[in-house]
């Protein structure tokens, strides 16, 4: 991919910009003194972040919206059809994938690149954490909001860029790399992939794109990654997690109210074995020791100080929409995850369960896409164990068309036989607040998990209990 010459006076259209990485980075471009403009359906958080930044937003997909345009960047979520991306094409402007664009603003910088199915967004904010500490100054681009800076994305004037590499599309491959994360491999996105193995191939790709002078760090308590790692040409990789041939392995993990404490040793060949005691990080969960883990290797790596490491997790205050406590009813607490995905389920809830043993856990649950959940109907049956409650909401399509095959009756019996646990259908977000409101008592964990517009419903419940 060549180069992309673009003058401060170009007006740049992004398609799809209230998407997260769309948005990131448009303000990125928009504060390094680009001519930013963008277009989505509807506003949303990131829409309004962007606005806040001074670009310049408009509602509604319209060819008018172009009309002074001159280089056009677009969301893989856009159609083909798109109207915009149709007059673009109509008129020759110049138009080019977000990862095009990303790969050619942060070529000048020395780049970390986090990916995996799970876990991205939370290693990324880990890192960028740690090297905000450690006063690099880092430009960030994440795929959720870092609570810490109330943003997805920051320009820092330092070399290094932190950057959340999306593998959904293949578009991870196209960003250059100095370090890189790959926190695991999934069965997820096989409507572009067609075959688990095209997606395991497209992480060798990646992790041999990672040069030997940097360092691919990867989690060896994977099953995936731990098979493919002898497909990996370079010797270019580190390896983390709780198995005791791990370069980084986790030791001695205690799980407390709001927080996880560990042990990391460290034992790569040629140097001496060391061990960083009491590691404690304002996260709860095993999946989110992993993260931590995989950000201590990337900047022990970088030269960074272990009591700037340390003290930057203890302080870490979390990303909006990872186990994030929203409001506290009759001591009732009420939590929103990004979850939507089995493994992801499951990982939540077993670290909810390993704190608050002694509490009734209740998962409200909106399913994510017909796709994912008929492709991955039994494991997401089998993900809600820790939980003594399910409440299935009907399925956020997010453009699907109806899957007339679907049945979510069908899919409560699925999911109380595999999880061993009670499921409660509801509707709509109204049957949902009604039930909430005859059933929640006191000392109570409610949890709402999904992609889609649960979020919302949870939030607006808070003036209804």
């Amino acid at each position: 991919m060549s180069n992309i010459s673009i003058g401060k006076k170009e007006i740049i259209h992004f398609i799809g910009i209230g998407g997260i990485g769309m948005s990131g980075l448009a303000q990125i471009m928009k504060i390094m003194g680009f001519n930013i403009q963008g277009s989505d359906l509807v506003k949303n958080k990131n829409t309004d972040n962007c606005k806040k930044t001074g670009i310049k937003i408009l509602i509604g997909h319209n060819k008018k919206n172009i009309s002074k345009a001159t280089i056009i960047v677009k969301s893989t979520a856009v159609k083909s059809n798109n109207i915009e991306l149709s007059e673009a094409k109509k008129r020759k402007l110049p138009t080019f994938e977000r990862a095009e664009m990303l790969a050619n603003i942060v070529a000048l910088k020395k780049n970390i690149i986090i990916t995996g199915s799970h876990g991205k967004t939370t290693t990324t904010s880990l890192i960028a954490k740690i090297l905000s500490s450690a006063k690099l100054d880092p430009t960030i681009i994440n795929g959720g909001v870092i609570n810490s800076i109330r943003s997805n994305a920051k320009f820092g004037k330092g070399e290094w860029a932190v950057l959340e590499a999306d593998e959904s599309d293949g578009s991870f491959l196209k960003l250059p790399i100095n370090y890189s994360v790959v926190t695991n491999i999934d069965e997820e996105h096989l409507d572009y992939y067609k075959t688990y193995s095209n997606l395991k191939n497209s992480f060798i790709k990646f992790i041999n794109k990672t040069p030997p002078i940097g360092k691919s760090i990867i989690c060896i308590d994977n099953p995936e990654l731990k098979k493919i790692i002898k497909d990996i040409k370079k010797n270019n990789y580190l390896t983390y997690g709780f198995n005791n041939k791990a370069n980084y392995q986790i030791k001695n993990v205690k799980y407390e109210i709001d927080k996880s404490k560990f042990d990391l040793k460290v034992q790569i060949y040629g140097s001496k074995k060391i061990i960083i005691k009491n590691i404690e990080l304002n996260l709860i969960g095993e999946h989110n020791v992993l993260n931590s883990a995989a950000s201590i290797a990337i900047c022990l790596n970088l030269g960074i100080q272990v009591n700037v490491i340390k003290k930057a997790l203890k302080n870490f205050s979390g990303v909006q929409r990872r186990l994030t406590k929203i409001f506290v009813k009759n001591n009732t607490e009420f939590y929103d995850d990004y979850a939507h995905h089995p493994t992801e389920i499951k990982s939540v809830l077993e670290g909810l369960k390993k704190v608050y043993k002694n509490k009734k856990i209740i998962s409200i649950f909106q399913p994510h896409r017909y796709s994912r959940v008929n492709s991955l109907k039994k494991q997401f049956a089998a993900s809600f164990k820790s939980s003594n409650l399910v409440i299935l909401c009907p399925i956020y399509a997010a453009g699907e068309k109806k899957d007339f095959k679907y049945n979510q009756n069908n899919f409560a019996k699925l999911i109380s036989k595999y999880s061993n646990t009670q499921v409660i259908n509801v509707n709509s977000e109204i049957d949902l607040k009604k039930y909430l409101q005859k059933n929640i008592y006191n000392n109570e964990i409610v949890i709402g998990m999904g992609a889609g517009s649960i979020s919302k419903w949870l939030r607006d419940l808070k003036k209804s209990l």
